[in-house]
């Protein structure tokens, strides 16, 4: 089963001219635009400062799991998710917890999205410890596993290298009869897609189609090795969207979006959907053609629900969910 063929990301909280005091009356506005026009997942970013890509470290950031519970309090169909929880952020037991209880304030709609970490200059400033990659990818598994254990079992003991739980209980259990979808983020050919190949449900990747389609011919291999059927994972890809009625209009939007967002040409073309409705279309097909079961879009202006629900209605007409 897919997990999410459209799905809508919130990655930032700057709105011009919206007050802190409003910030969440305007994300859930957004959210339920969303969900009502054709996006069936919801994400927003697990981080504690913004992200370099996407603005200042000064922009306002909510956590993650705090603002989903709210978003699912406010939505009633879409997935609910955060792209991504870095492993470094959180014990797993507390996450595993987090999630279930997100779980089942959204009646059955939670997704642990899972990352190895990787803003070292955020672990810095919030005290937390920065291991190499290594360890940050063998706490990945371990967390994996912790987490899928509590999702499922009565009682987790878990003995690893860098985490461990004795008898852990995770009462009541998820409302998901298997605990929610775990997704991998990030598309590693050495450790992050074998990681997916073993344990997850869906995994999220970055790049243009040529891109896709070689980390999922990685993807492949990897199953193939240990016997399990690709099929069985949700591949999504994240990006963003710019849709105007003419491509001088959207080129337009796009090259404000390319500014926001710091982003060179190289990177702007490898992450963005840009044009007028068929071009969009011609290439989503071509996404879907790389081997993905869904994408997962942003947009310039979160604020602008008009835009919001013309994307989804557009991608969900064409395209299904």
């Amino acid at each position: 089963m897919t997990l999410t063929r459209f799905g809508f990301q919130l990655p930032s909280f700057t709105f011009p001219g919206v007050s802190d005091d409003r910030l969440f009356d305007v994300i859930c506005e957004a959210a339920t635009t969303a969900e009502s026009s054709g996006f069936d997942s919801l994400w927003v970013m697990d981080h504690f400062h913004q992200i370099p890509s996407i603005g200042s470290q000064s922009e306002p950031m909510l956590e993650a799991y705090t603002l989903l519970a709210g978003i699912a309090a406010r939505t009633s169909s879409a997935k609910i998710g955060a792209l991504v929880t870095g492993v470094t952020y959180r014990n797993p037991a507390l996450l595993a917890k987090a999630v279930t209880t997100l779980d089942i304030v959204s009646r059955g709609r939670a997704v642990l999205g899972l990352g190895a970490a990787w803003f070292e200059a955020e672990h810095d400033a919030c005290g937390f410890s920065f291991p190499g990659v290594g360890e940050r990818m063998d706490r990945l598994e371990e967390t994996v596993q912790i987490c899928r254990a509590m999702f499922t079992q009565d009682e987790t003991t878990f003995s690893g290298t860098h985490h461990h739980v004795a008898a852990a209980l995770n009462r009541p259990p998820p409302v998901s009869p298997d605990g929610p979808p775990i997704l991998i983020g990030g598309g590693g050919e050495q450790r992050t897609l074998k990681l997916v190949a073993k344990y997850a449900d869906a995994c999220n990747i970055f790049g243009d189609a040529q891109t896709v389609r070689h980390k999922l011919n990685v993807l492949d291999e990897y199953c193939d090795d240990i016997g399990r059927d690709p099929a069985e994972i949700t591949k999504t890809r994240l990006g963003a969207i710019v849709l105007a009625d003419t491509a001088e209009d959207a080129r337009n939007l796009g090259a404000e979006l390319r500014v926001a967002r710091n982003m060179g040409w190289e990177k702007y073309d490898s992450y963005v959907v840009e044009g007028e409705h068929d071009s969009v279309l011609e290439q989503v097909q071509e996404l879907f053609d790389a081997g993905l079961d869904g994408l997962i879009f942003n947009v310039h202006d979160p604020t602008n629900f008009e835009s919001i629900a013309e994307i989804g209605s557009l991608l969900k007409d064409n395209f299904g969910v």
